[in-house]
């Protein structure tokens, strides 16, 4: 099996031809506004189309709930919500708006669910606008309704207070969220080996067929997608063993003005996008939800500040930082000592 390129982009292709017993089976389809992508050995008594139905009703699901884009998810109607109001909101969406208050919380804010004003003044949201800076009136206008703090949670009700004028974002958690269900879901229907993707995050379960680990690439920042040889685009190899995988990029979401460049990596307390300085965040964790909101977290961070965060709390990062002698690569202990495994 060739090495997978993991970014922010899409790495798997078509669903494969009907294949033996005991064989991997390549499953695919579309979510979130982007692709999913599975890769298992069948259980007995499934068959390919029962499985892709059964995993696309999983990531429906967190799509119907926390979707930015959808005027009747879940998030949607609570971004709506009259002020000083309680909503009762269905059991995923409360579990991922709780992890990622606690994110906010441990952060400082660096990570913020409630940067939804400012990801759509800047044009990366549903509410999109023409590409240039939005004036300094309109980012304090919007950056007064951003606070992660200015939310509630009832976990015995699991409700959410809605103060009025705060606008959920969970587009940094939502992806991997729907990885990790993908996974719970082919537990509990017998798959003993399979490797999960949806746009670019990544959780892997047991081993391939030939007793062969999950092996999977980081991408090196601004890779040409389909290159020949996809090697000479990879930074580092690493293998997934019960593990996920998230990276997050500034090089893909971005738009020029003026010879400045602006990525969707929005800092909440500010804001503004980040400098453009770190290129991409990979993190490894037991859960793809874990993974997927730290990328963002550490590019808002920044290289120095972010790193010394992965390191105070253990977490395994691989940073690609650019620098006056290109591009660097910067990892935390944790990371090392996962490739040593």
């Amino acid at each position: 099996m060739p090495l997978l390129r993991l970014a922010v982009c899409l790495i798997f292709m078509t669903v494969a031809a009907p294949v033996a017993a005991a064989q991997l089976q390549r499953l695919d389809g579309q979510t979130m506004g982007t692709t999913w992508s599975v890769q298992l050995v069948l259980p007995s008594a499934q068959s390919a189309e029962q499985v892709r139905r059964g995993i696309q009703a999983e990531l429906d699901r967190v799509d119907g709930q926390m979707s930015t884009y959808r005027p009747q998810s879940e998030l949607s109607r609570f971004n709506r919500a009259p002020a000083g109001s309680w909503q009762v909101l269905p059991p995923e969406f409360f579990e991922v708006l709780q992890h990622a208050l606690q994110l906010a919380k441990d952060s400082d804010g660096a990570y913020d669910p409630t940067v939804g004003p400012l990801v759509n003044l800047w044009g990366f949201g549903p509410d999109q606008r023409p590409r240039q800076p939005p004036t300094v009136a309109a980012i304090e206008q919007a950056k007064a309704r951003v606070g992660w703090w200015k939310l509630k949670l009832d976990p015995v009700a699991h409700r959410a207070w809605q103060p009025g004028g705060v606008c959920v974002d969970l587009s940094a958690v939502a992806k991997g969220y729907g990885v990790d269900q993908v996974g719970r879901y082919l537990q509990r229907i017998g798959a003993t080996t399979w490797l999960v993707e949806v746009g670019g995050e990544l959780k892997a379960h047991g081993r391939k067929p030939d007793g062969m680990p999950w092996r999977v690439g980081i991408e090196r920042p601004g890779a040409a997608a389909g290159a020949v040889n996809a090697a000479d685009e990879l930074v580092r190899t690493i293998e997934l063993d019960e593990r996920a995988i998230a990276t997050s990029g500034d090089y893909r979401h971005v738009f020029e003005d003026n010879g400045r460049f602006y990525s969707h990596h929005i800092d909440p307390r500010n804001g503004w996008p980040v400098p453009h300085q770190v290129a991409s965040v990979s993190v490894l964790a037991d859960d793809a939800m874990q993974a997927d909101p730290l990328g963002t977290t550490l590019s808002v961070l920044g290289a120095e500040r972010g790193m010394a965060y992965a390191r105070r709390h253990g977490l395994a990062v691989l940073m690609i930082v650019r620098t006056a002698q290109g591009f660097e690569q910067r990892m935390s202990p944790a990371f090392a000592a996962e490739l040593r495994r």
